[in-house]
């Protein structure tokens, strides 16, 4: 396939599904805390048990032909190849991102949407073994696949620890939850010093859309659509939340990327802010996005070139959600993004690569 752009393109939002071998770097004074997968006859989705309760999902296991027809149906590509969404061929998935026209991709997790464990020990223990396994796949792939790592967030200093390690091996930023074990925020100071040490090490800050509040969670979890209100919602109100607080002028160097709840929500928060703002008396600058370092995941079926009179060329990033098969996935997003029309060259190119290149620190 020959490449459609002439300059690289970075993937700001792809993932790996965790496997079995996803815990065979933990300790062996950590092996009895292994999640197990759990499944009921007739049922194609599995269930990750952990510490006796199930706490977590993998996406079901389709064949090409479900695939395919999930594919026709809702008009997006979902279509990835099993081994390499598990990554357990890295040079398949290697060889379809050539396919997609991507040269890099950011992996994500898929577990820790929710919360994994409420014992620290075992959250410790689990994130060292996926950070390991993540550190593994970066090396496979000669710097092609890069990602985010996971820090068990109710102990601070091993999550600073974990990050430091994590970086060494391939890491480019810390996936947070808008709302954590304890409530938290993540505009709360417990956070500074995990902060602290991402601009130290110059890695992002990854708001990936999730939940670590299992109340609230579960307020949400049979209504409609309740991925939504569970997990997109804080995701957008995180991102208002931080740039109300003092997060922007205690940590200017620090990156925040707010992923996969889209980008039609920039013109609403834009708003509020620029009326809270004027009301304070602060001065509100129109590049608000830009200057307090935000990127935010767009979508091709986002009104992106509206959107863009709010975020500013320098702000949007794009992804495919790879691995996935939610509303959000669409494998063909780089080459449906290329045929958009009302969106000048220079700046498609921007959202392809500049943005995430500095998102990233790639």
């Amino acid at each position: 396939m020959s490449k459609p752009n002439d300059f690289p393109v970075i993937d700001a939002d792809a993932h790996v599904l965790e496997t079995e071998r996803t815990w065979d770097y933990l300790e062996p004074s950590e092996k009895k805390y292994r999640p197990q997968l759990y499944s009921t006859p007739g049922n194609p989705r599995e269930y990750w048990v952990i510490d006796g309760k199930i706490c977590g999902f993998r996406f079901p296991t389709l064949g090409e032909r479900e695939l395919k027809r999930m594919t026709e149906q809702r008009g997006r590509n979902v279509e990835t190849p099993r081994d390499a969404s598990e990554m357990r061929d890295v040079e398949l998935r290697l060889k379809h991102m050539d396919e997609l026209g991507l040269d890099i991709q950011v992996l994500h997790n898929t577990l820790w949407i929710e919360q994994v464990s409420q014992r620290p020990e075992i959250e410790a223990a689990l994130c060292r073994s996926w950070n390991q396994w993540l550190g593994d796949i970066w090396r496979q792939s000669k710097g092609r696949l890069r990602w985010s790592c996971v820090v068990p967030a109710m102990l601070m200093d091993e999550s600073v620890e974990q990050m430091t390690i994590a970086k060494q091996n391939g890491a480019v930023a810390v996936c947070l939850r808008p709302l954590d074990e304890e409530r938290r925020q993540l505009a709360d100071p417990y956070y500074y010093p995990l902060y602290e040490a991402a601009v130290k090490l110059d890695m992002a800050i990854a708001v990936h859309i999730a939940n670590g509040n299992r109340d609230y969670c579960d307020l949400y979890r049979f209504s409609p659509a309740s991925a939504v209100p569970m997990f997109r919602v804080p995701t957008v109100v995180s991102c208002f939340t931080y740039l109300m607080s003092e997060l922007p002028q205690l940590f200017p160097k620090l990156r925040w990327g707010f992923i996969e709840a889209s980008a039609e929500w920039i013109p609403w928060i834009y708003r509020e802010v620029e009326i809270r703002y004027r009301a304070a008396g602060k001065e509100f600058s129109k590049d608000l996005f830009h200057e307090n370092n935000v990127f935010v995941t767009c979508q091709t079926n986002d009104d992106i070139p509206y959107i863009l009179n709010f975020s500013g060329e320098n702000s949007l990033v794009i992804g495919t959600d790879y691995g996935h098969t939610d509303s959000a996935s669409e494998l063909d997003a780089i080459t449906e993004f290329n045929r958009l029309e009302g969106i000048s060259p220079i700046v498609k190119e921007r959202i392809l690569f500049h943005n995430p290149k500095a998102l990233y620190a790639l």
